[in-house]
């Protein structure tokens, strides 16, 4: 797993074990779907509207379009087949929306069948 923050990230106020959370399981949700010769990069950094910015890129098969819609949905685990690690309830991409939600942050996904996904979430400063 590879890693880069950005020098001149500021001070976020948040409640540091519900952002872990957030983190622990994007990064999961990642490694589950990464072949084992994939790579897996953690990236933080800031927005122009000095959000900050942090983003979970795999190199897994990525996601089909007609899936990106609910990926963020409770129970919601696209195509099984995926996954390279078996799967959990479905509900850790739903609880990481929710955390980001209550510190007023934004987190979204871009993916393309083949060519992996990255998992961002923001938040302000």
């Amino acid at each position: 797993m590879k890693t880069e923050v950005a020098r001149d990230l500021p001070r976020v106020n948040i409640d540091d074990q519900r952002i872990e959370q957030v983190l622990r399981n994007l990064i999961g949700n990642a490694l589950r779907h990464t072949p084992a010769d994939g790579a897996v990069s953690v990236r933080g950094s800031i927005e122009r509207d000095g959000f900050v910015r942090v983003s979970v890129a795999d190199t897994g098969e990525g996601i089909a379009t007609e899936d990106l819609p609910n990926v963020f949905d409770r129970f919601y685990r696209g195509d099984k087949s995926r996954s390279r690690a078996g799967g959990g309830a479905g509900l850790g991409l739903a609880i990481a929306r929710q955390l980001v939600r209550a510190h007023n942050g934004a987190i979204g996904v871009e993916s393309e069948p083949g060519r992996g996904a990255t998992f961002w979430f923001t938040l302000p400063n």
